[in-house]
């Protein structure tokens, strides 16, 4: 292809995109695909001056939008943002910045704040009063949604104390995190379609010719810009007008920060990108802008966007990649888990060829098919999933993929129960729920056994000297160390910790257990009421069923567990092996530093399951419940947080800790610092 037909081609693309994006609200690619074609475009037509084109899409804002409602022509353009994806290219722009105004990069003085992933909206007020609301369109013309607008419950309708002059208050119509789920949920119950992103779902609510379906969405608008129209206003700081804004009602991002020099705005920007999942709406990146409004008219605009402010990107949690096979994993409990086989992509900073795609129900749902270009995302989960295929004109599909009917590691038949949405390997003896179900049992929130992760267990499969949990308190050094990998040394120190595991309480040992159903709050009371597993195996179904936390399916799961035969065996060998199989007094081995007080996780925490979260929270003491009360002590927050707990916890005034202090809270009861 050579680079005139390339440039035709990405044109077309773009496009294409375009359309789907700004008129229809159904982007067919994620931002960061769309982002590489537009560069590219600019990086040929500036090596290729002869193939530049006025009118090309890449000096273009949007896209006209479609005629469901009138034309609204801007009174000053809604420009786009120049994009960055690193430090590295902000310091560049930086230095561009100060070289135009002539001052030293430490001098100058930047706003900070969240790139909202939203639909942009400019609402005119005249005389105080709200006189109109438009979409941004392609910068100069965008639809008039006035009606819709005022449903919105957070757009005021008057702003106090302005009795004359024309004003524009620009933002982004959004939907929270937890608003979007919510919407869905409804969208679920009707037998309509779901909603892809909040982003799509908060511009097709907005775009609605009836005003009555807009107001019942549950959308919100978040101011970020004043356009005084008729110069009644005198500001010289853009965090005066922020003010000013807060003033009159209109919300506006609270973590904006107003930070001085290039070296203390590239830290801010960095801390948006740790934190970017403590906001309870979707943000892709952080927008930097220079705050001395005098300075901002000496540096202008370019024909697209103005040179005194930025977009940083933040690493793209959403891709498109090529599914090459679907395939499905067996876990410890039989579940079997259909996960797609894809080409590698970088998805959040790392290298994703795994992802899954959770039961039978969700890929006829996605209709997902071998050789589809899909969208993968990320989105601060430490499980890739794919959200959808991507429509590609003109190619031709798979046959759509069929769930298998035998367990693909033992052969045995895979069943799905009539009430349920998983299919399950029945055989008890499958080798894949076996490697599992050991990996389980010596995990931090179960018995916690220092050097048997998946791999060495796999080996320990292999070579035939485990196969059952119970085996391990079998091993011997001289067995281990002629193994690959280990070693006397190594071999020495994997004996000694199963044999400091022995002590485990008994809470631990029922989380490791894996009995259905049985989470680490269950066990811990179980466990705290029985005091021994004998006394526990011996409990009819009705005391069971008794106490608090349990209840009758608890109750029946642990009833028949204790009943069966591979159950009693596997317990007498730990009698004979030396495991202790009591709660001691006060519960718990370890130190008591969360003795009676209530920890709150939301998020995934790297090297934890959200039960070996709660496990190790129990385990020294406190409990780990839900949802955020008075009474809570402080919410751990890890990746993708649920945003109604930080939402209660800021109202209540609880403290919100990072995961990486997460080992310091249990080892102390402490924390050295809080999120902001």
């Amino acid at each position: 292809m050579t680079p005139a037909e390339r440039v035709a081609w990405l044109r077309g693309e773009i496009t294409r995109h375009n359309e789907a994006y700004f008129i229809h609200d159904t982007p067919n690619i994620p931002d960061a695909d769309y982002d590489v074609l537009v560069r590219e475009l600019r990086m040929l037509e500036a090596e290729y001056p002869e193939l530049r084109d006025a009118d090309s899409v890449s000096e273009q804002v949007g896209a006209r939008d479609a005629t469901l409602f009138q034309e609204v022509v801007h009174a000053e353009a809604m420009l786009s943002l120049d994009n960055v994806f690193d430090a590295h290219e902000l310091r560049q722009w930086v230095g561009r910045v100060a070289k135009g105004l002539g001052e030293d990069v430490e001098t100058l003085s930047f706003a900070i704040e969240p790139k909202i992933d939203g639909l942009a909206l400019s609402i005119t007020y005249v005389n105080g009063a709200l006189y109109q609301a438009a979409t941004r369109g392609d910068g100069q013309v965008g639809e008039d949604v006035s009606e819709n607008v005022r449903t919105i419950r957070n757009v005021p309708a008057r702003l106090p104390g302005v009795a004359g002059g024309r004003l524009e208050v620009r933002g982004e119509v959004f939907l929270a995190r937890d608003d979007f789920h919510e919407l869905n949920r409804r969208q679920r119950a009707q037998g309509a379609k779901e909603f892809a992103n909040p982003r799509n779902a908060a511009a097709g609510s907005l775009r609605q010719k009836d005003p009555r379906v807009s107001a019942q969405r549950p959308l919100s608008f978040l101011a970020y810009q004043l356009v005084d129209v008729a110069g009644t206003l005198t500001f010289s700081k853009y965090l005066d007008t922020i003010r000013q804004l807060v003033d009159w009602g209109f919300l506006t991002a609270h973590e904006t920060r107003l930070e001085v020099g290039a070296d203390a705005m590239v830290a801010r920007s960095d801390w948006y990108e740790v934190h970017r999942h403590d906001f309870r709406y979707d943000i892709d990146g952080v927008v930097i802008k220079i705050d001395d409004l005098a300075q901002r008219e000496r540096l202008g605009f370019t024909s697209r966007a103005p040179r005194w402010a930025i977009a940083r990107k933040f690493p793209p949690e959403e891709r498109t990649t090529r599914l090459l096979a679907i395939e499905v994993s067996i876990g410890r409990t039989g579940r079997a888990t259909p996960f797609a086989v894809l080409e590698p992509v970088v998805v959040a900073g790392s290298i994703v060829s795994l992802a899954t795609l959770h039961n039978q129900d969700q890929v006829a749902a996605k209709d997902v098919r071998p050789g589809d270009l899909v969208i993968v995302r990320k989105a601060g989960d430490v499980i890739p999933e794919v959200v959808s295929a991507v429509v590609e004109p003109g190619r031709r599909r798979a046959k759509k993929w069929t769930f298998p009917t035998k367990c693909p590691d033992c052969g045995q038949p895979l069943e799905r129960s009539d009430d349920e949405s998983d299919t399950y390997c029945v055989n008890p003896a499958c080798p894949a729920q076996l490697l599992q179900q050991i990996v389980h049992f010596a995990s931090r929130g179960a018995l916690d056994i220092e050097g048997l992760g998946e791999q060495r267990v796999a080996q320990l499969i292999a070579e035939g000297l485990v196969s059952d949990v119970a085996d391990l308190f079998s091993l011997r050094v001289e067995d281990l160390a002629v193994l690959e990998g280990l070693g006397e040394l190594s071999a020495t120190s994997l004996v000694r910790e199963i044999e400091k595991a022995k002590s485990t309480p008994l809470s631990r040992v029922l989380v490791g257990l894996g009995v259905r159903h049985v989470g680490p709050v269950a066990a811990r009371e179980l466990a705290t009421r029985f005091r021994s597993y004998a006394a526990l195996a011996r409990a009819p179904l009705e005391e069971l069923e008794a106490l608090d936390g349990v209840g009758p399916v608890i109750a029946q799961s642990v009833y028949q567990y204790c009943r069966e035969a591979e159950s009693r065996e596997r317990i007498a060998r730990f009698v004979t092996a030396g495991l202790s199989l009591i709660e001691p007094e006060g519960g718990r081995v370890l130190e008591a530093t969360l003795e009676g007080k209530a920890v709150v996780v939301t998020g995934s925490l790297e090297g934890y399951s959200r039960d070996e979260a709660e496990a190790a929270i129990v385990a020294r003491g406190g409990t780990s419940p839900g949802s955020v009360s008075k009474k809570t002590y402080c919410v751990v927050v890890g990746e993708a947080p649920g945003a109604s707990k930080l939402i209660r916890a800021e109202e209540l005034g609880t403290p919100r800790v990072g995961a990486s202090e997460f080992e310091a809270l249990l080892r102390t009861g402490t924390w050295t610092s809080t999120l902001a």
